[in-house]
């Protein structure tokens, strides 16, 4: 695949599994205003830029399922994007490390275009068992939207050109 197609592909890949993500039968994606129910082990997507009541104490569950550490994520995701770098994918990984996430098991795309404009989306993931949360967050897409998905067999949780997280 050429590098001009990485990000592309990458972005449309990650929509149509969250559009997908909906259709699995056990519960309606929550509407922006709603939070995720966790609890149940939902993998429905959600607007990381809504805040709910457990937003204020979400906290890393060590050793817990991709969808119990859901509302860490999407609270860290949701500081950052209304910080001063919003776009910015070092920012994100930093912040989740900071959190607690195994920054060894996160991937991130690139913040910029090959040809060196501002990327339009970007997305970032931890790798939890099996599972992957996932983030996307750019001008194009509006919100934040975090989700649980199902990890890749290469061990990874993005598609695409991701870049190496040496800092």
């Amino acid at each position: 695949m050429s590098r001009s197609l990485g990000r592309p592909v990458a972005a449309l890949t990650l929509a149509a599994v969250l559009a997908l993500a909906g259709c699995t039968g056990e519960q309606p994606a929550p509407a922006p205003s709603e939070t995720a129910d966790t609890s149940s082990g939902s993998s429905a997507p959600t607007d990381a830029a809504t805040p709910s009541a457990t937003s204020a104490s979400a906290a890393l569950v060590p050793g817990g399922s991709a969808s119990e550490n859901l509302p860490s994520f999407t609270q860290v995701v949701s500081t950052v994007w209304g910080g001063p770098e919003p776009v910015a994918g070092r920012a994100y990984i930093d912040a989740l490390t900071a959190a607690g996430f195994d920054k060894g098991a996160m991937q991130v795309t690139p913040d910029e275009s090959t040809i060196g404009n501002a990327a339009e989306s970007i997305e970032f993931s931890v790798r939890l068992g099996d599972d992957c949360l996932v983030g996307q967050v750019g001008p194009s897409i509006g919100n934040p939207v975090t989700a649980v998905l199902p990890g890749l067999s290469s061990g990874g949780c993005l598609i695409g050109q991701t870049r190496p997280i040496d800092w």
